[in-house]
């Protein structure tokens, strides 16, 4: 029981911590520059260049609505941690602004970039909480249900529109939304590789005479399956066995150090893969139901 209560009170903890760099990298470097971005927190701030609309009323007024629908899809606990980040963040709007410390770089570039950044350190740290600040944040976990779609990407075909609409508002030029999608980018970019730079793997190839040491050492050390291939050096006409190793980038290192051990000589070759579905790495998402198989069932 305490030990659940210590997890929960560390998760929302983070989550907090991760809502102040969200909404600080907005009242400090976005807002004052009028830049804008992405989600109901870009929305929130178009609509605030328009009008000049608080943007803490406009946020907590459109995620009132979005949030249903995290709700019914991703349950009550997603839902309630998605209601604090909300309230939670509606009130940094409000009351971070007092705070007298803002960007003093001129450069509208350099803003952008850094908003950006700090924006996707925290939304990464929420989103890996299991939390949400509402808006696009919950189309991109709802979607990640189901596909196998990074949520840098779904931010970026729904923020698209978001930050175009500057170009409508009068004063504005097509500069200030090249700086959104600025934000835009660095923001997909960084919660990438917070979300899913663990996951990254690699294909190594591993051309040794010593190939059976170095798949038992792979298989006991590393935990993860080798494939032998027969092989044939077409210069020496002598036969053998490829070796063929699908693990984690961050066990790169450690496959490295088990080859120069065992054979110095060794001639390893290592490929970025994309993707890796099946057992120790990521589950397949999604696909067509079958009907003829429903049918036979039913």
């Amino acid at each position: 029981m305490d030990n659940t209560i210590f997890k929960s009170l560390k998760s929302y903890i983070i989550m907090t911590i991760g809502l102040f760099i969200f909404v600080f990298s907005w009242t400090a470097f976005l807002i004052p520059q009028q830049i804008a971005g992405g989600g109901v927190s870009g929305l929130a701030s178009v609509i605030n260049y328009a009008t000049g609309f608080r943007v803490a009323y406009s946020y907590i007024i459109i995620n009132g609505f979005l949030v249903l629908i995290g709700v019914l899809i991703m349950g009550k606990a997603f839902g309630l941690k998605t209601i604090y980040c909300i309230v939670a963040a509606a009130l940094m709007f409000e009351f971070l602004p007092l705070i007298p410390w803002v960007t003093d770089i001129q450069d509208k570039l350099i803003n952008a970039v850094i908003g950006g950044t700090l924006s996707g350190i925290g939304i990464g740290m929420i989103f890996m909480q299991g939390g949400s600040t509402g808006g696009t944040d919950i189309i991109a976990l709802i979607i990640a249900q189901y596909r196998e779609m990074s949520p840098g990407r779904v931010f970026l075909y729904c923020d698209l529109i978001i930050i175009g609409s500057v170009f409508f508002i009068p004063g504005k030029e097509l500069s200030d939304v090249i700086y959104g999608y600025i934000v835009m980018v660095s923001f997909s970019y960084v919660i990438d590789m917070i979300l899913t730079g663990n996951k990254q793997s690699v294909q190594v190839m591993v051309f040794s005479s010593k190939y059976a040491e170095i798949a038992e050492r792979v298989n006991r050390g590393l935990n993860r399956g080798v494939t032998a291939l027969s092989s044939m050096g077409w210069y020496s006409r002598i036969e053998g066995k490829v070796l063929v190793i699908v693990l984690r980038k961050s066990q790169l290192p450690e496959i490295t150090e088990i080859i120069k051990e065992t054979d110095r000589n060794a001639f390893m070759s290592v490929t970025t893969v994309m993707s890796v579905y099946g057992q120790g790495f990521d589950q397949i998402k999604g696909g067509k139901i079958s009907w003829k198989r429903e049918k036979t069932q039913s």
